[in-house]
Protein backbone atom coordinates (compact mmCIF):
# COMPACT_ATOMS: atom_id res chain seq x y z
CA UNK A 1 0.00 0.00 0.00
CA UNK A 2 2.67 2.34 0.90
CA UNK A 3 4.95 1.80 -2.05
CA UNK A 4 1.94 2.34 -4.27
CA UNK A 5 1.11 5.73 -2.53
CA UNK A 6 4.34 6.67 -3.30
CA UNK A 7 4.56 5.65 -7.07
CA UNK A 8 1.46 7.95 -7.51
CA UNK A 9 3.05 10.63 -5.45
CA UNK A 10 5.74 10.28 -8.12
CA UNK A 11 3.71 9.89 -10.95
CA UNK A 12 1.09 12.09 -10.75
CA UNK A 13 2.70 15.63 -11.57
CA UNK A 14 3.72 14.42 -14.63
CA UNK A 15 0.73 13.23 -15.32
CA UNK A 16 -1.33 16.37 -14.29
CA UNK A 17 1.52 18.31 -16.58
CA UNK A 18 1.17 16.41 -19.41
CA UNK A 19 -3.07 16.82 -19.12
CA UNK A 20 -2.67 20.73 -18.55
CA UNK A 21 -0.56 20.99 -21.74
CA UNK A 22 -1.24 19.13 -23.85
CA UNK A 23 0.15 18.84 -27.78
CA UNK A 24 -2.47 20.44 -29.59
CA UNK A 25 -2.89 23.45 -26.98
CA UNK A 26 0.60 23.83 -27.12
CA UNK A 27 0.22 24.19 -31.42
CA UNK A 28 -2.57 26.40 -31.03
CA UNK A 29 -1.01 28.66 -28.80
CA UNK A 30 2.34 29.07 -30.57
CA UNK A 31 -0.22 29.73 -34.01
CA UNK A 32 -1.41 32.77 -31.73
CA UNK A 33 1.87 33.59 -31.12
CA UNK A 34 3.07 33.61 -34.65
CA UNK A 35 -0.11 35.37 -35.72
CA UNK A 36 0.40 38.43 -33.44
CA UNK A 37 4.40 38.49 -33.95
CA UNK A 38 3.25 38.27 -37.71
CA UNK A 39 0.96 41.57 -37.57
CA UNK A 40 3.10 43.58 -35.05
CA UNK A 41 6.11 42.53 -37.21
CA UNK A 42 4.16 44.12 -40.68
CA UNK A 43 2.58 46.87 -39.51
CA UNK A 44 4.47 47.83 -36.28
CA UNK A 45 6.83 50.43 -38.36
CA UNK A 46 3.94 52.53 -39.60
CA UNK A 47 2.78 53.27 -36.32
CA UNK A 48 3.80 56.39 -34.84
CA UNK A 49 3.78 58.64 -31.47
CA UNK A 50 2.23 62.03 -32.09
CA UNK A 51 3.14 64.90 -29.45
CA UNK A 52 1.61 68.24 -28.94
CA UNK A 53 2.77 71.33 -27.34
CA UNK A 54 4.81 74.53 -28.09
CA UNK A 55 8.04 75.46 -29.12
CA UNK A 56 10.61 77.94 -26.89
CA UNK A 57 11.86 80.71 -28.67
CA UNK A 58 15.34 78.12 -28.82
CA UNK A 59 13.00 75.93 -30.87
CA UNK A 60 13.00 73.25 -28.24
CA UNK A 61 9.72 71.51 -28.23
CA UNK A 62 7.81 71.07 -25.28
CA UNK A 63 5.08 68.80 -25.24
CA UNK A 64 1.43 68.73 -23.80
CA UNK A 65 0.03 65.71 -24.50
CA UNK A 66 0.62 63.14 -26.79
CA UNK A 67 -1.30 59.77 -29.30
CA UNK A 68 -0.82 57.25 -31.18
CA UNK A 69 -1.36 57.72 -35.24
CA UNK A 70 -0.03 55.32 -38.39
CA UNK A 71 0.87 56.30 -41.37
CA UNK A 72 -1.18 55.46 -44.35
CA UNK A 73 0.78 56.75 -47.72
CA UNK A 74 4.77 56.57 -48.30
CA UNK A 75 4.50 60.06 -48.68
CA UNK A 76 3.73 61.26 -44.75
CA UNK A 77 -0.16 61.39 -44.72
CA UNK A 78 -0.36 59.94 -40.97
CA UNK A 79 -4.19 59.22 -39.30
CA UNK A 80 -4.65 60.17 -35.91
CA UNK A 81 -7.79 61.13 -33.35
CA UNK A 82 -8.91 64.57 -34.16
CA UNK A 83 -9.05 65.13 -29.99
CA UNK A 84 -5.44 64.77 -29.86
CA UNK A 85 -4.27 66.88 -32.54
CA UNK A 86 -7.30 69.58 -32.93
CA UNK A 87 -5.93 72.37 -30.53
CA UNK A 88 -2.80 71.27 -31.43
CA UNK A 89 0.02 74.54 -31.91
CA UNK A 90 2.41 72.42 -32.75
CA UNK A 91 2.70 68.75 -33.97
CA UNK A 92 5.81 66.50 -33.65
CA UNK A 93 5.48 62.73 -34.84
CA UNK A 94 8.23 60.29 -33.61
CA UNK A 95 9.01 56.78 -35.30
CA UNK A 96 9.61 53.75 -33.61
CA UNK A 97 13.40 54.06 -35.00
CA UNK A 98 12.95 57.17 -32.73
CA UNK A 99 13.41 60.08 -36.16
CA UNK A 100 11.53 62.20 -34.93
CA UNK A 101 9.73 65.04 -37.46
CA UNK A 102 7.44 68.27 -37.40
CA UNK A 103 4.25 67.49 -38.65
CA UNK A 104 1.33 70.09 -40.35
CA UNK A 105 -2.90 69.33 -39.42
CA UNK A 106 -4.37 68.72 -42.85
CA UNK A 107 -7.77 68.38 -41.45
CA UNK A 108 -9.90 66.73 -38.62
CA UNK A 109 -13.65 65.48 -38.31
CA UNK A 110 -14.63 65.77 -34.43
CA UNK A 111 -17.77 63.84 -35.43
CA UNK A 112 -15.47 60.95 -36.12
CA UNK A 113 -13.08 61.19 -33.87
CA UNK A 114 -10.62 61.30 -36.75
CA UNK A 115 -7.97 63.57 -37.92
CA UNK A 116 -4.71 63.47 -40.43
CA UNK A 117 -1.66 65.43 -40.17
CA UNK A 118 1.47 65.11 -42.61
CA UNK A 119 5.11 65.08 -42.21
CA UNK A 120 7.66 66.24 -44.58
CA UNK A 121 9.31 62.62 -45.60
CA UNK A 122 9.02 60.14 -48.11
CA UNK A 123 8.89 56.23 -48.90
CA UNK A 124 7.95 55.61 -45.38
CA UNK A 125 6.18 52.37 -43.87
CA UNK A 126 2.78 52.29 -43.95
CA UNK A 127 -0.09 51.02 -43.57
CA UNK A 128 -3.67 50.82 -45.61
CA UNK A 129 -7.11 50.80 -44.23
CA UNK A 130 -8.70 47.25 -44.89
CA UNK A 131 -12.43 46.20 -44.49
CA UNK A 132 -14.54 46.31 -41.05
CA UNK A 133 -17.58 45.07 -43.07
CA UNK A 134 -17.82 41.28 -42.28
CA UNK A 135 -15.98 41.24 -38.87
CA UNK A 136 -17.39 39.04 -36.20
CA UNK A 137 -17.97 39.08 -32.74
CA UNK A 138 -15.16 36.76 -31.18
CA UNK A 139 -12.92 37.55 -33.83
CA UNK A 140 -9.23 37.99 -32.65
CA UNK A 141 -8.00 42.19 -32.96
CA UNK A 142 -4.85 43.50 -32.36
CA UNK A 143 -4.33 46.94 -31.01
CA UNK A 144 -1.12 48.63 -31.34
CA UNK A 145 0.09 52.09 -30.72
CA UNK A 146 3.57 53.89 -30.42
CA UNK A 147 2.74 56.43 -26.93
CA UNK A 148 6.46 57.44 -26.18
CA UNK A 149 7.87 57.26 -29.47
CA UNK A 150 10.93 54.81 -28.55
CA UNK A 151 8.36 51.50 -28.31
CA UNK A 152 5.49 49.58 -29.25
CA UNK A 153 2.41 48.99 -26.93
CA UNK A 154 0.80 45.72 -28.08
CA UNK A 155 -2.34 44.23 -27.03
CA UNK A 156 -4.71 41.67 -27.83
CA UNK A 157 -8.38 40.65 -27.31
CA UNK A 158 -11.71 40.05 -29.67
CA UNK A 159 -14.20 41.80 -30.89
CA UNK A 160 -16.97 42.08 -28.23
CA UNK A 161 -19.23 43.79 -30.10
CA UNK A 162 -20.00 45.56 -33.30
CA UNK A 163 -22.66 48.25 -34.92
CA UNK A 164 -22.21 49.96 -31.43
CA UNK A 165 -23.02 53.94 -31.87
CA UNK A 166 -20.17 56.34 -29.67
CA UNK A 167 -21.25 60.03 -29.64
CA UNK A 168 -18.90 62.30 -30.46
CA UNK A 169 -17.75 65.44 -28.99
CA UNK A 170 -20.38 67.46 -31.14
CA UNK A 171 -23.26 65.01 -30.18
CA UNK A 172 -23.74 63.24 -33.22
CA UNK A 173 -23.51 59.74 -33.30
CA UNK A 174 -20.49 58.01 -34.50
CA UNK A 175 -22.18 54.73 -36.62
CA UNK A 176 -20.79 51.51 -36.17
CA UNK A 177 -18.21 51.46 -33.87
CA UNK A 178 -16.22 48.53 -32.93
CA UNK A 179 -16.32 47.70 -29.11
CA UNK A 180 -13.14 45.23 -28.40
CA UNK A 181 -10.93 43.47 -25.39
CA UNK A 182 -8.01 44.77 -26.52
CA UNK A 183 -6.77 46.95 -23.58
CA UNK A 184 -5.89 50.35 -24.45
CA UNK A 185 -2.85 51.92 -22.78
CA UNK A 186 -2.54 55.29 -22.40
CA UNK A 187 -1.44 57.37 -25.71
CA UNK A 188 -2.89 54.30 -27.61
CA UNK A 189 -5.55 56.89 -29.05
CA UNK A 190 -5.12 57.17 -32.59
CA UNK A 191 -3.16 53.90 -32.85
CA UNK A 192 -4.75 51.11 -35.48
CA UNK A 193 -6.80 48.01 -34.52
CA UNK A 194 -5.69 45.37 -36.79
CA UNK A 195 -7.04 41.89 -37.72
CA UNK A 196 -4.80 38.40 -37.41
CA UNK A 197 -4.19 39.43 -41.15
CA UNK A 198 -2.13 42.83 -40.36
CA UNK A 199 -5.19 44.18 -41.96
CA UNK A 200 -6.44 47.53 -40.25
CA UNK A 201 -10.02 47.34 -39.53
CA UNK A 202 -10.16 50.18 -37.26
CA UNK A 203 -8.73 53.18 -35.64
CA UNK A 204 -8.87 53.22 -31.59
CA UNK A 205 -10.78 56.23 -30.44
CA UNK A 206 -11.56 55.70 -26.96
CA UNK A 207 -11.78 53.88 -23.37
CA UNK A 208 -14.08 53.92 -21.03
CA UNK A 209 -11.92 53.85 -17.54
CA UNK A 210 -14.50 52.87 -15.23
CA UNK A 211 -15.55 50.02 -17.08
CA UNK A 212 -12.10 47.83 -17.35
CA UNK A 213 -11.42 46.20 -20.79
CA UNK A 214 -13.96 47.73 -23.03
CA UNK A 215 -12.26 49.65 -26.04
CA UNK A 216 -13.78 51.39 -28.66
CA UNK A 217 -12.35 52.10 -32.55
CA UNK A 218 -13.86 54.18 -35.40
CA UNK A 219 -14.26 51.19 -38.10
CA UNK A 220 -12.31 51.28 -41.02
CA UNK A 221 -15.18 51.68 -43.85
CA UNK A 222 -15.76 54.71 -41.81
CA UNK A 223 -12.50 55.98 -41.74
CA UNK A 224 -11.78 55.59 -45.50
CA UNK A 225 -14.92 57.83 -46.38
CA UNK A 226 -13.51 60.66 -43.92
CA UNK A 227 -9.93 60.21 -45.23
CA UNK A 228 -11.02 60.97 -48.45
CA UNK A 229 -12.65 64.11 -47.32
CA UNK A 230 -10.36 65.12 -45.34
CA UNK A 231 -7.38 64.50 -47.90
CA UNK A 232 -9.14 66.62 -50.71
CA UNK A 233 -11.28 69.42 -48.74
CA UNK A 234 -9.57 69.37 -44.96
CA UNK A 235 -12.85 68.73 -43.93
CA UNK A 236 -15.85 66.60 -43.84
CA UNK A 237 -19.08 68.13 -45.09
CA UNK A 238 -22.25 67.57 -43.48
CA UNK A 239 -25.77 68.57 -44.37
CA UNK A 240 -27.74 70.22 -41.48
CA UNK A 241 -31.06 71.14 -40.81
CA UNK A 242 -30.51 73.48 -38.18
CA UNK A 243 -33.69 71.29 -35.61
CA UNK A 244 -33.42 70.46 -32.59
CA UNK A 245 -36.23 67.65 -31.62
CA UNK A 246 -37.01 64.22 -29.18
CA UNK A 247 -38.29 61.02 -29.88
CA UNK A 248 -42.60 61.53 -28.74
CA UNK A 249 -45.59 59.16 -28.83
CA UNK A 250 -48.06 60.00 -31.41
CA UNK A 251 -51.67 60.60 -30.64
CA UNK A 252 -53.36 57.16 -31.60
CA UNK A 253 -56.26 58.98 -33.54
CA UNK A 254 -53.83 61.00 -35.85
CA UNK A 255 -52.15 57.95 -36.44
CA UNK A 256 -55.37 56.51 -37.58
CA UNK A 257 -56.55 59.20 -39.71
CA UNK A 258 -53.47 60.23 -41.61
CA UNK A 259 -52.70 56.04 -41.41
CA UNK A 260 -48.87 56.51 -40.07
CA UNK A 261 -48.45 53.39 -39.39
CA UNK A 262 -45.91 54.09 -37.06
CA UNK A 263 -46.51 55.67 -33.08
CA UNK A 264 -43.37 57.68 -32.54
CA UNK A 265 -42.47 61.19 -34.17
CA UNK A 266 -39.67 63.81 -33.34
CA UNK A 267 -40.99 66.73 -31.82
CA UNK A 268 -38.86 70.42 -32.74
CA UNK A 269 -38.07 72.00 -29.59
CA UNK A 270 -36.06 74.69 -30.83
CA UNK A 271 -34.69 76.21 -34.38
CA UNK A 272 -31.47 78.18 -35.73
CA UNK A 273 -33.04 81.20 -35.91
CA UNK A 274 -30.61 81.25 -39.39
CA UNK A 275 -31.16 77.45 -40.44
CA UNK A 276 -32.53 76.01 -42.83
CA UNK A 277 -35.34 74.57 -41.36
CA UNK A 278 -37.01 77.96 -40.09
CA UNK A 279 -36.63 78.98 -43.25
CA UNK A 280 -38.54 76.44 -44.70
CA UNK A 281 -41.22 76.83 -42.53
CA UNK A 282 -40.99 75.22 -40.14
CA UNK A 283 -41.82 75.36 -36.29
CA UNK A 284 -41.56 74.77 -32.92
CA UNK A 285 -43.84 71.67 -31.51
CA UNK A 286 -43.99 70.16 -35.53
CA UNK A 287 -43.57 66.46 -35.00
CA UNK A 288 -41.49 64.94 -38.10
CA UNK A 289 -42.69 61.77 -38.78
CA UNK A 290 -41.05 61.03 -42.47
CA UNK A 291 -37.88 62.30 -44.41
CA UNK A 292 -37.75 61.94 -47.88
CA UNK A 293 -40.71 59.29 -47.76
CA UNK A 294 -39.27 57.22 -45.38
CA UNK A 295 -40.74 57.11 -41.08
CA UNK A 296 -38.18 58.13 -38.65
CA UNK A 297 -38.18 58.38 -35.03
CA UNK A 298 -34.95 60.03 -33.65
CA UNK A 299 -32.89 62.59 -34.22
CA UNK A 300 -30.39 60.37 -34.60
CA UNK A 301 -31.85 58.41 -37.76
CA UNK A 302 -31.91 62.05 -39.29
CA UNK A 303 -28.47 62.58 -38.93
CA UNK A 304 -27.78 59.38 -40.16
CA UNK A 305 -29.48 60.36 -43.42
CA UNK A 306 -27.60 64.02 -43.63
CA UNK A 307 -24.72 62.17 -42.93
CA UNK A 308 -25.07 61.27 -47.00
CA UNK A 309 -27.25 63.83 -48.30
CA UNK A 310 -25.54 66.53 -50.46
CA UNK A 311 -25.35 70.15 -49.28
CA UNK A 312 -27.61 71.94 -51.22
CA UNK A 313 -30.03 69.42 -52.42
CA UNK A 314 -33.58 69.65 -50.82
CA UNK A 315 -35.38 66.99 -49.40
CA UNK A 316 -38.83 66.53 -47.82
CA UNK A 317 -39.66 66.72 -44.46
CA UNK A 318 -43.47 65.59 -43.04
CA UNK A 319 -44.83 66.78 -40.51
CA UNK A 320 -47.22 66.96 -38.31
CA UNK A 321 -48.90 70.07 -37.33
CA UNK A 322 -51.99 70.35 -34.37
CA UNK A 323 -54.13 67.36 -37.00
CA UNK A 324 -52.37 68.87 -40.17
CA UNK A 325 -50.08 66.33 -42.32
CA UNK A 326 -47.66 69.10 -44.15
CA UNK A 327 -45.08 68.27 -46.50
CA UNK A 328 -42.11 70.95 -46.21
CA UNK A 329 -39.01 71.15 -48.77
CA UNK A 330 -36.06 72.14 -46.99
CA UNK A 331 -32.62 72.75 -48.17
CA UNK A 332 -29.65 71.72 -46.01
CA UNK A 333 -26.50 74.21 -45.54
CA UNK A 334 -22.97 73.12 -44.66
CA UNK A 335 -22.83 71.93 -41.18
CA UNK A 336 -20.14 74.04 -38.94
CA UNK A 337 -17.83 72.06 -37.28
Amino acid sequence: MENTMEEHLDTAPDDHYNEAVKPEDAALLDAYSRAVTSVVESVGASVVSISIGTRSARSAFEAMGAGSGFIITPDGYILTNSHVVSSAREIEVTSIDGSQHTATLIGDDPSTDLAIVRVNASSLPYAGLGESTGLKVGQLVIAVGNPFGFQSTVTTGVVSAVGRALRGIHGRLIENVIQHTAPLNPGNSGGPLLDSHGRVIGVNTAIIASAQGIGFSIPADTARWVVTQLMTKGKVRRSYLGIVGYTRKLDRRLIRYHDLGKDEGIEIVSLDQEGPGRKAGMMAHDIVVFVNGKAVTTVDEIYRMLSEWPVGTPLMLTVLRGKEKIDLNVTPVEAAK
